[in-house]
């Protein structure tokens, strides 16, 4: 793979990185911590995990001073750099603080300074109890639903250090808390999967890369940049669906990304690039189905005998029902993709084994659900869902789906608890969970309605939200929407080891360690499985950061409930009751587990992917037997058409695949705004983290977030390579670094989500981000009424070049006093 990225200013590493800040030989052995140690070694070489991978940390004099990929890891990412910086980055919390008008004015003083007061430190003392007494004070007044603890976002893994369990844990113990449903990634998908396949879909495990390799004609990725997400997962990642896609490209065998960026996927792959416009994605399948029914090439025997609805969904398609034909033509005419192109794609996908490889940007847009549930029609008409290497897939971007699996014990893990404290509830009628993205909406509206897949619900009165192991303030959308509704609130607090965007317009921040100053237990592989990996402390806790479990058990002592909390039970007795679930699974699995104390000397348990892992095929047993392999809906079968959708009689989610206009999209009928701006991925974090390190510097432009602009739309504004720009719309502005390419469609801007927040009056909402925030641009409203996922790819707006000297980023700094 080349060293170099297609755009030029950023930089892309191939697979096989050199993850070596020392360039030390490879050494196989255990770590340097013996068997139940619980304190970090002093000097010497430690194997842990981590987001990005599992790696060895050296450790000099007490301090973590170079980092290397594990060998069993063939493909190490270059972020484990960051990973490392992290902890001693500028940006670290060290000691408890607390704002000022907060400390000296009680709850609700001065909500509106929140981002520009300063802090005070305090004693840990004085800091938990602050918390204890603000979220009695919660539980009294306003009962359970008064306290939002639905906590979201990425955390470190670990089966033990469960940021978000452990909170709900501790709020449980307390009384309760309204807490979140869905997630960011997957909110429209997670839901209308269900309804069309009967599972979640969006998290199973793909055909194995083995079988696509052998099998698969024809690859189509769509939306999908597997070279770039693959190199993170949601546990410890094992990086296989690199060699899957070494294996596929060096078979010499047919790609396609489609996709408004030629990305760094479709440079790897030598892939054919169709850049459709964004949000159309729909429309222009919708030609390729209507393509295949003209010219007799769908698979009608499939859709008897595996499908429901589609006799319902035809006249839809050939405009019977509406008098306009979604053939290739109006596809065209929509989508800026040319008629005879969709019409050949129909017939080369018809012509070959073809796996249609969606990721997931397609549904999170407005009426994302459409995206998913067309695509999934799209492939049953093609009649090779269940054969090998063929049908779709929605994860083989995501913690490498498609990575054979091995069958061995699984750790268990901490679980959320359940309520010990008998509450009051004031709020009867309000929910006690929300839709994960409507937290704005929810703080703005209490007393509100909402809809959410088929169920009615109360937003309720929120006084106090507590944060950890997430960073609202870079992954929600409209960013000064939810600064002005956060304001409502008594009590902010935050609880994480950067001083992030989040963490700065808080009320209490408290200092939690980092994954590498404490110990875990943790999977390795997403979807292999193929081994447990003891995630050992790297180092001791730096200033006065304590690990979220300590915090909580003492914040429970306060409230009587720590036995509950903590059942007596220290961080090595917890690891080693997870490790030791182990043992009643040997039998089922064929595995004999070590005892804990040899597994924590050598480190890591590996298990040997089956025959059955590397032959895997998805929907192949639905296939050969529909009626005993039945699928889980209502039918048994693919759902095209929902009786339970059309019974919700929801306006903007109709029961069977539909283009729905956007309430912005580039061309579209009612564009204020030239330029659509895509959020894709950054190559250089995982969402926000990593942003606050210095491996910002490897892909940053002029100091700020990248903005890939097409040349000539960058020439028609007299841009340059490098210039400062601000990109803005009708919800807010941010400034950028100018990367002039033309691997983007004209019209289209790319600004990866994750950046941080950085606003040039902080506080302040509308003030320009003097970074490079995408969703400062992002509207905030639901994908619709049945999932009310997040429509984070859906923005329109307008970039300049910026004259004068720009604000100074100072989000990578510490808070005045911090």
């Amino acid at each position: 793979m080349s060293d170099q990225s297609p755009h030029r200013g950023l930089t892309r590493r191939g697979f096989l990185e050199t993850t070596s800040l020392t360039g030390a030989a490879a050494v196989l052995g255990p770590s340097v911590l013996g068997a139940g140690m619980a304190q970090a070694a002093q000097n010497g070489e430690v194997l842990t995990g981590s987001h990005w991978g599992a790696f060895h940390a050296t450790v000099t004099d007490g301090r973590w001073t170079a980092v290397r990929g594990w060998e069993e890891d063939r493909f190490p990412t270059k972020m484990l750099e960051g990973v490392m910086d992290s902890v001693y980055s500028p940006t670290r919390i060290k000691y408890p603080m607390v704002r000022r008008a907060y400390l000296e004015g009680g709850p609700g003083t001065a909500s509106d300074t929140r981002g520009r007061d300063d802090f005070v430190r305090v004693s840990w003392d004085q800091a938990l109890q602050l918390v204890a007494d603000e979220v009695a004070r919660v539980q009294e007044e306003s009962g359970p639903k008064g306290i939002f603890g639905g906590s979201y976002g990425w955390k470190s893994p670990g089966k033990f250090n469960n940021a978000r369990n452990l909170l709900r844990r501790f709020l449980n113990g307390t009384g309760g808390f309204v807490s979140h449903v869905g997630d960011y990634s997957t909110g429209a998908s997670q839901v209308i999967m269900r309804h069309v396949l009967g599972t979640i879909e969006v998290y199973e495990q793909q055909t194995a890369w083995p079988v696509v390799v052998e099998n698969t004609d024809l690859m189509v990725l769509w939306g999908a940049n597997p070279v770039v997400t693959n190199k993170i997962g949601w546990v410890v990642p094992d990086h296989g669906a690199y060699e899957g896609m070494e294996d596929f490209k060096a078979a010499g065998k047919r790609v396609i990304c489609i996709d408004p960026i030629r990305s760094d996927t479709a440079a790897y792959m030598n892939a054919e690039w169709i850049a459709p416009k964004p949000q159309t994605d729909v429309t222009m399948m919708m030609g390729i189905a209507h393509t295949l029914l003209e010219e007799g090439l769908h698979d009608q025997a499939f859709m008897d005998t595996y499908t429901t609805g589609f006799d319902q969904f035809l006249p839809y398609l050939t405009g019977e029902s509406d008098g306009q034909p979604k053939d290739a033509d109006w596809a065209a005419g929509v989508c800026g993709v040319e008629a005879d192109v969709i019409r050949q794609l129909a017939r080369d996908f018809a012509a070959n084994r073809t796996m249609l490889a969606s990721g997931w940007s397609t549904q999170r847009m407005h009426h994302g659900e459409q995206a998913h549930w067309m695509l999934v029609t799209l492939a049953a008409m093609l009649g090779q869902i269940g054969l090998p290497g063929g049908g779709f897939g929605l994860s083989y971007h995501y913690s490498s789906g498609g990575s054979p699996s091995a069958k061995g014990p699984r750790p268990s893990g901490m679980n959320a608890g359940s309520v010990q404290l008998m509450r009051t509830d004031a709020q009867p009628d309000a929910s006690d969970r929300i839709p994960v993205a409507r937290i704005t909406d929810m703080l703005e509206n209490p007393g509100g309605a909402f809809d959410f897949n088929g169920e009615a619900g109360i937003y309720p009165d929120i006084n106090l939200v507590y944060w950890v192991g997430g960073n609202p303030f870079a992954h929600h959308q409209d960013q000064n929407r939810l600064l002005r509704a956060l304001q409502k609130v008594d009590t902010f607090i935050v609880q994480d080891f950067q001083w992030t965007p989040t963490a700065r317009h808080a009320d209490i921040v408290l200092p939690a360690t980092s994954a590498f100053e404490r110990n875990d237990i943790e999977m390795y592989g997403d979807y292999s499985q193929k081994g447990v990996l003891a995630m050992k402390k790297v180092i001791e806790p730096m200033y006065e950061a304590r690990s979220d479990f300590d915090i909580f058990a003492d914040l429970s002592d306060r409230f009587g409930t720590r036995a509950y909390f903590d059942e007596g039970k220290d961080e090595m007795t917890w690891i080693r009751q997870f490790y030791e679930t182990t043992f009643d699974q040997q039998e089922a699995t064929g595995i004999t587990m070590p005892d804990f104390d040899t597994f924590w000397d050598q480190g890591y348990v590996m298990y040997p992917v089956t025959d059955e892992g590397r032959s895997f095929v998805r929907y192949a047993a639905f296939r050969d037997d529909p009626v005993l392999e039945p699928l889980g809906t209502p039918s048994g079968l693919i759902e095209i058409y929902s009786r339970n959708i059309e019974k919700m009689g929801y306006d903007d989610c109709p029961p069977h695949p539909t283009w729905m206009e956007p309430i912005e999209r580039l061309d579209g009928p009612d564009a204020k705004y030239p330029l659509h701006v895509s959020s894709q991925h950054s190559i250089g974090r995982l969402h926000s983290q990593l942003c606050g390190t210095s491996f910002r510097e490897t892909y940053a432009v002029a100091g700020r977030e990248p903005c890939l602009i097409n040349t000539a739309d960058a020439a028609a504004r007299g841009i340059a390579d490098g210039d400062v720009v601000r990109v803005y719309n009708d919800r807010g502005a941010l400034l950028a670094g100018a990367v002039v390419t033309d691997d983007i469609r004209r019209g289209v801007l790319k600004v990866s989500e994750g950046g941080w927040y950085s606003p040039a009056e902080p506080g302040t909402p509308g003030t320009v981000c003097a970074y490079g925030n995408v969703n400062i641009l992002t509207p905030d409203l639901g994908t619709s009424k049945l999932a009310q996922g997040n429509c984070g790819h859906t923005a329109n707006a307008e970039v300049e070049k910026f004259v004068g000297t720009p604000p100074a980023v100072t989000v990578f700094d510490t808070p005045r006093n911090g």
